[in-house]
């Protein structure tokens, strides 16, 4: 066969489609041909880009779930609780609820939704994104990302990065839309039909005699995950270490070693504290003990995963696959739990995903709205990504004003067969509707 000479315009067109190959190129390789296919589609350019602001009224849970957690201020008496009690709600509460949710129109009419969002992410989505996003091809998964994160040599981290992961999860929702397809499609497939949940039990008392029983409720509901929060730091001495232990010892009673039992500090502790604790509960064999101390201690994770065979968790305030990647180098956690709604969106989930699979780490995606980190893990190995995150407290909440929420009682979610992520609000729980 006779070779034939480049041309200048055929030089261009592989160029073109070397340039959009690269875009796509973390997406497996059948959803990366069909976006391809459709990358120049001029219906899919963004013509709007809204926060969805929607108020109704609401019922609150009765019964204890607003119990305190140990918080890294506790340090100074004056900010922690004079004396352990429990916040107990009166029976049904009648208020109010105001949710904001992004959502990104198409040239071709198209929109993606996603939501319930942060408040702190309206600011830099009004003011710093919607504009630049305005006349973008919602396709370019990963040029858009590259680009929005580029823009702000301030924006690594914190708000802007939230900002970010909420117009990442809408452009992902717009793009099951526009393939007919749910989230996890397009990431490769589900690798299950159903994904069991852990279920995190902020709020639930753990006040001594009474977690235990509440332990055991749930686990006979189906919730054979928990994750509990400890109540004490260092601020509270000797006796706040021993009620740390002491909830351990009363949780693993409950259930047995049936159950999975993981530990939640919320950055309160000190290395001297978590080690006292770690070396006290070895015998429970807890699943995790998670944000020991405060993200930017590297050197205090080392430290602890190096003196206990308790596995080592942090990474809900990892905002991108960077801060992943130190601390998976480093040895300092084997648990990424690592938040879509704050990490960089699904796009970036997947890449922290594929960062910790590749250090023998697993991913347990933090979150309180479900939707991101339910389809990220639906796709992934479930060697790396076994379970998602349930706040039991906090999801009907969250979720109030949609149609048909992943919601369980039995810590069993069905995987969803909706294109996108299946946000459909539910207009009779909205009285009242604004759009900034």
């Amino acid at each position: 066969m006779k070779l034939q000479p480049v041309t200048d315009a055929g030089r261009r067109r592989f160029l073109g489609q070397l340039s959009k190959a690269s875009a796509f190129a973390f997406l497996p390789w059948p959803t990366r041909m069909n976006l391809l296919e459709y990358a120049d589609d001029p219906d899919m350019i963004i013509e709007a880009v809204d926060i969805l602001r929607i108020s109704g009224p609401y019922l609150s849970v009765p019964g204890v779930n607003r119990q305190y957690q140990a918080k890294p201020i506790d340090i100074y008496p004056d900010q922690r609780p004079a004396l352990y009690h429990d916040r107990v709600n009166p029976v049904e509460t009648k208020g109010r609820l105001t949710h904001d949710y992004l959502r990104i129109r198409t040239r071709g009419g198209l929109e993606g939704l996603y939501g319930y969002l942060d408040p702190e992410t309206i600011q830099p989505i009004l003011a710093q994104m919607r504009s630049f996003l305005i006349g973008k091809n919602a396709l370019a998964v990963e040029k858009l990302w590259d680009q929005l994160y580029r823009r702000n040599r301030h924006g690594r981290s914190g708000h802007y990065m939230m900002a970010l992961s909420a117009v990442d999860n809408t452009l992902w929702d717009l793009r099951g839309k526009y393939f007919n397809a749910p989230v996890y499609q397009l990431l490769g497939g589900a690798t299950r039909d159903e994904v069991q949940v852990y279920g995190s039990c902020l709020g639930y008392t753990v006040e001594k005699g009474k977690a235990g029983p509440k332990a055991k409720e749930l686990f006979n509901q189906g919730f054979l995950h928990q994750k509990w929060f400890m109540a004490y730091g260092p601020g509270s001495g000797t006796a706040g270490l021993q009620h740390c232990i002491d909830l351990v010892a009363e949780l693993r009673e409950a259930v047995g070693f049936d159950a999975q039992l993981m530990f939640d500090a919320f950055n309160a502790w000190d290395l001297s504290f978590a080690k006292t604790w770690a070396d006290s509960v070895k015998q429970y064999r807890p699943y995790w003990i998670e944000e020991a101390f405060s993200t930017e201690r590297l050197e205090s994770f080392i430290q602890l995963s190096q003196s206990t065979n308790i596995p080592v968790a942090t990474g809900e305030h990892f905002y991108n696959r960077w801060e992943a990647l130190n601390y998976l180098k480093n040895g300092a956690i084997q648990i990424v739990q690592a938040d879509p709604e704050w990490c960089g969106g699904v796009s970036e989930l997947v890449k922290i995903c594929h960062l910790a699979s590749s250090f023998g780490a697993k991913v347990f995606p933090h979150g309180h709205n479900i939707h991101a980190a339910l389809h990220v893990v639906a796709s992934q190995s479930p060697e790396v990504c076994p379970l998602v995150e349930y706040l039991i407290n906090h999801v009907g909440y969250k979720l109030h004003f949609q149609k048909d929420a992943p919601l369980t009682d039995n810590g069993i979610l069905p995987l969803p067969a909706a294109p996108g992520f299946g946000i459909v609000l539910d207009e009779t729980k909205i009285d009242q509707r604004e759009v900034l």
